[in-house]
């Protein structure tokens, strides 16, 4: 038995900011674009453009900085903000589940790992 947890950011109870669009935009950053992303992701591009869309909308912050011109000149890079978003929102769920896995094995003796006492 483990405990599971899972972090995202709200705004009027629509949901800003979690895991997958942390994760589309960490893969922007390694492949230079969004449809690299999407690609690498296994994921539609039109899936990919329409999470980070409604990211920036609701947070009211652009989060990549688009190129137009094709494979040789076009890609995207992630603005300054949304750096700051990325690196704050990984250390907020790392600790969630730090803390999470901490009072797991306080409250029943277990580790995670199986075994234990309930």
């Amino acid at each position: 038995m483990n405990v599971r947890t899972k972090a995202w950011l709200a705004r009027k109870g629509g949901l800003c900011f979690g895991t997958g669009r942390a994760a589309i935009l960490r893969a922007v950053q390694r492949t230079g674009s969004l449809s690299g992303a999407a690609r690498e992701l296994q994921m539609s591009y039109r899936h990919a453009w329409s999470s980070i869309r409604v990211a920036e909308q609701r947070l009211g912050r652009r989060l990549l900085v688009r190129r137009r011109g094709g494979p040789a000149r076009g890609g995207a890079a992630l603005t300054p903000c949304a750096l700051r978003l990325l690196g704050r929102f990984e250390r907020l769920d790392r600790d969630i589940r730090d803390f999470a896995d901490q009072r797991f094995a306080a409250l029943f003796g277990q580790t995670g790992k199986g075994g234990g006492k309930v």
